[in-house]
């Protein structure tokens, strides 16, 4: 199962797939929902229905898009990955506080418990950075990532003028 960070639906809308001039993108992500192919989580449902445009009454209408992270064992993974990220070296507070708050470690933790693949437009940093980047926690904790666009590719997504 991919899992999709808030930041593909929010580049999509904003960039390449903006939904006036490509629904199909949009319901090609529900058609891989119906599927069991992709989903995302709860905590990024909050982030997305927050908003008040498009994408947020879109997500308001996919809830069930959204798996829960209240289980035990998604609860367990949250704590060892915020206590990674906490005792990372050389990272701003301000950067790790930002990533706990947010709905990236929950993400993460529920691909790991899941054998699932985290699905983002945030690149890798280096390990000298301040910043925290789901790539990085990723990589800690074995767990794959892509891109939105190696999405597409992997699951042979088409969007042709019929």
């Amino acid at each position: 199962m991919y899992l999709l960070d808030a930041n593909t639906y929010i580049q999509a809308k904003n960039l390449h797939y903006q939904m006036s001039f490509c629904p199909a993108y949009w319901s090609w992500l529900d058609q891989q929902y119906a599927l069991s192919s992709l989903a995302s989580i709860s905590t990024v449902y909050d982030e997305l229905a927050d908003g008040d445009d498009e994408l947020s009454e879109w997500v308001k209408d996919r809830q069930a898009h959204f798996l829960p992270v209240s289980d035990d064992a998604t609860q367990e993974k949250f704590a060892e990955i915020a206590q990674f990220v906490d005792d990372m070296p050389v990272k701003k507070p301000e950067f790790v506080a930002e990533f706990l708050a947010k709905a990236d470690p929950w993400l993460i933790a529920v691909a790991a418990v899941n054998g699932g693949t985290v699905v983002t437009h945030e690149t890798p940093v280096p390990d000298n950075s301040t910043k925290v980047k789901i790539p990085n926690v990723c990589e800690a904790f074995d767990v794959p990532y892509i891109t939105t666009f190696q999405l597409l590719n992997r699951l042979e997504a088409q969007f042709v003028l019929g």
